[in-house]
């Protein structure tokens, strides 16, 4: 909703208002601020670079993000029922990528729980390996043993997410080499690529990317715009990108104009 209507609004609180609008978006570009409320680019400049020196924000190219600050982030348990039949489509959807014989990392998170079912699911499937960071990703996957080998990395245990990550979560990795990553995350934006709230999930993330032939980013509609502390990977760096029916328009389009493939589910 545009903020131009009537005289402009007062510095001081068209700066709050653009406050706000970061910490709900996590990103947000000069050029969008300046029609919302009917200013020059120049003064939405002024604008950021002035929350940007208190710590409200963090300037990047185009725009501003939120300052990197602590997140709350939800446990699995939490988040396990938010878009839940968005995820399970999605699942399906990424499950479908693989193929008998094939070497696959994947990585934490309710929607890669939700691949492991639709992975376990498919009984057509022999002789997959999946190598995965998450405890409760295992467990789904066990069902399909033998036809699958499941290998867990080390690593220190993080409880809000069921994950293992440094120190020795890496570890394993040094002498991998998947067919295919299928990675979770917290936001997938045009300019800030793939990204997650936890530092220490993103890095073994972004492992799996370096060392798999190709990487499928998995992300419901709710998580396209976001920008988080973490990168995980530049757009450049996936194959597809899978999202859901909640995915805005806008920004299926800024993905294509980008050249990344984008499924549907």
């Amino acid at each position: 909703m545009s903020e131009s209507v009537g005289a402009p609004l007062p510095a001081d609180v068209r700066r709050e208002r653009i406050l706000d609008i970061v910490r709900d978006r996590g990103f947000v570009r000069v050029s969008d601020l300046g029609s919302s409320f009917g200013v020059s680019d120049v003064t939405v400049r002024g604008d950021l670079d002035a929350l940007a020196a208190i710590g409200s924000v963090r300037r990047v190219h185009g725009g501003a993000v939120a300052a990197l600050g602590p997140v709350a982030e939800p446990s699995f348990e939490q988040a396990s029922d938010a878009f839940a039949r968005e995820k399970r489509a999605i699942g399906r959807a990424a499950a479908a990528l693989v193929s008998s014989g094939q070497s696959v990392f994947l990585d934490v998170g309710t929607t890669a729980n939700a691949v492991a079912v639709a992975l376990a699911e498919r009984e057509d499937l022999t002789d997959v390996v999946v190598m995965t960071n998450g405890l409760n990703i295992a467990l789904a996957l066990e069902p399909a043993i033998p036809r699958f080998t499941v290998l867990v990395t080390g690593g220190a245990l993080r409880p809000l997410q069921h994950s293992l990550v440094n120190p020795m979560a890496l570890r394993l990795f040094d002498d991998l080499h998947a067919d295919l990553a299928i990675i979770g995350c917290n936001g997938v934006h045009p300019e800030a690529g793939v990204t997650n709230v936890n530092l220490p999930e993103a890095e073994v993330k972004r492992a799996m990317v370096e060392r798999a032939g190709r990487t499928a980013v998995i992300a419901d509609g709710s998580k396209l715009g976001n920008v988080h502390l973490g990168r995980i990977a530049r757009l450049s760096e996936v194959d597809v990108l899978i999202t859901s029916a909640s995915a805005p328009a806008g920004a299926l389009e800024e993905f294509a104009a980008l050249d990344l493939s984008v499924t549907r589910a």
